[in-house]
């Protein structure tokens, strides 16, 4: 495998719930690929099937149509541990995300027994420490504390440090700034630029928050229903939205320069129905509007 091959990518992939005649695609012919020293934004509103797509990846569902690629080739059962150590995921929620009963020290140890055994005794000490210190935190002083002793913040760099833990080649990020005060949701951002810089790590960036996926994501997919609408290089898709739902979401980023007067709030909800209910609609045509830029067109 080539250095800039994909790590991971969904092929064509379907996802189905619910019985014949109620049936929801919460996955849609979904296809992208994660490449070492870049991050891919999937950027959509809640329920539009982000964490579906991630789910996907961590294999916690499986596909109704499609595949699922590592390296190049489908997850075979003899590749599931190998697969389980070079994709981890981060979770949303900072609070829940760590067992209270244990310590900061024993998060960081367990992947390192499951996954890292020639590690022993001192040589898996300076590990801890050093995955401390690599998400900028102090592991005299916090390796022995046990979650609700740190702030939101605090827990998930610990969080990213345990995806570190056991030498990861892709982070799965779902939403791990959503539940953060505002003033720290920068410090997690840069860490994980700063991750993907230094380690060459694939990153899924999962958000709702388009102007986040700005900062952080060479490349972006916006998502609604299941399906991906509009797809791209980040400053391309957002710097000249071709689908209607992509302006959508650009529209609720807040501008200082609207009056909350201007605002005519009957004709922008008739529109932003219209808007989802054509966007729902199965959508397989495909445009190229640039180079590394693509939209499915809404239907007429």
């Amino acid at each position: 495998m080539s250095d800039s091959a994909p790590i991971v990518a969904l092929d064509n992939v379907s996802k189905i719930f619910g019985p014949a005649g109620a049936r929801v695609h919460a996955a849609r012919s979904v296809s992208f690929a994660l490449d070492p020293g870049r991050t891919l934004a999937l950027v959509g509103e809640s329920g539009s099937g982000k964490t579906t797509a991630a789910r996907l990846i961590m294999r916690e569902y499986r596909p109704d149509e499609g595949r699922l690629l590592f390296r190049g080739a489908p997850v075979a059962e003899g590749s599931i541990r190998a697969y389980r150590r070079a994709v981890q995921m981060v979770f949303q929620d900072p609070f829940s995300s760590l067992n209270p009963a244990h310590t900061i020290r024993y998060h960081l140890e367990r992947p390192l027994r499951l996954h890292r055994p020639d590690l022993k005794g001192t040589a898996r000490r300076e590990t801890i420490d050093e995955l401390l210190s690599r998400v900028k935190l102090d592991p005299a002083v916090i390796a022995p504390k046990y979650p609700h002793e740190l702030s939101g913040g605090q827990r998930q760099r610990i969080s990213i440090a345990r995806a570190l833990a056991v030498g990861p080649e892709a982070i799965i990020a779902d939403e791990p700034t959503s539940m953060l005060d505002v003033s720290v949701r920068l410090g997690i951002l840069n860490l994980l630029n700063d991750m993907k810089r230094q380690l060459r790590l694939a990153v899924l960036y999962i958000t709702h928050d388009i102007a986040t996926a700005r900062y952080v994501a060479e490349d972006i997919m916006v998502m609604y229903a299941g399906q991906i609408v509009e797809w791209g290089a980040t400053e391309s898709v957002l710097g000249n939205p071709q689908h209607p739902y992509t302006r959508l979401l650009l529209s609720a980023v807040p501008d200082p320069d609207r009056r909350f007067a201007e605002t005519r709030f009957g004709d922008e909800l008739d529109q932003i129905e219209t808007i989802r209910r054509q966007s729902a609609i199965a959508q397989p045509e495909v445009r190229e509007i640039a180079p590394d830029h693509f939209i499915r067109p809404m239907p007429s």
